[in-house]
């Protein structure tokens, strides 16, 4: 039985599917188009990814891609986990700027889906670890955005303290919310 749980933003939610343990190892159908659309959850996912972050720390984000090239995406942990959060940015929408975190990890085999409409990013709470997730559009680098993973007015409480954060350069020098041109609009 897949279970879905929402997380207080509209869309995003923590999604748990059955793993099914036995002498040999386990069996899990982490995504099924028919009994999630079942659960209230209908995306086309056309692409996926895959990152290994070697250091406890790594913070990749805060991403999403400007309409048409927008992304659903579905995020889970392979090996060890990660503090993922989710920003509204629909422009009107009553939780513009607001945040919600969810700790995804391998143990726990649980995902999260995050909807078109909002930035994206994580930290890694573990050494080697590595996130598969699901894309509904492929990547385009003319509509790639990044906003400030410490913007102020977001006010992200992140679990690893900023000074052992690991960034790239692309995300440490990344805009705050309100000088980013989003494309999306709500409702």
């Amino acid at each position: 039985m897949v279970e879905v749980s929402k997380l207080g933003l509209d869309g995003v939610c923590e999604i748990r599917v059955p793993r099914f343990d036995d002498a040999r190892g386990f069996f899990s159908e982490t995504w099924n188009a028919g009994k999630l659309a079942q659960a209230g959850i209908a995306v086309d996912f056309v692409q996926d990814n895959h990152s290994l972050s070697r250091e406890r720390g790594v913070l990749r984000g805060l991403h999403f891609q400007k309409p048409p090239f927008a992304q659903d995406k579905l995020v889970r942990v392979l090996r060890g986990s990660i503090y993922d959060v989710a920003i509204d940015i629909r422009v009107g929408s009553p939780t513009f700027g607001k945040w919600v975190g969810l700790t995804v990890s391998a143990k726990e085999w649980n995902q999260i889906l995050v909807p078109k409409g909002f930035a994206h990013g994580f930290v890694t709470l573990e050494p080697d670890t590595e996130v598969a997730y699901k894309v509904s559009a492929p990547y385009s680098q003319p509509h790639d955005r990044s906003i400030r993973f410490d913007d102020p007015d977001i006010a992200i409480d992140w679990p690893v303290a900023a000074q052992e954060l690991i960034l790239s350069d692309k995300d440490a020098a990344a805009p705050l919310l309100t000088d980013v041109e989003t494309g999306f609009v709500y409702p």
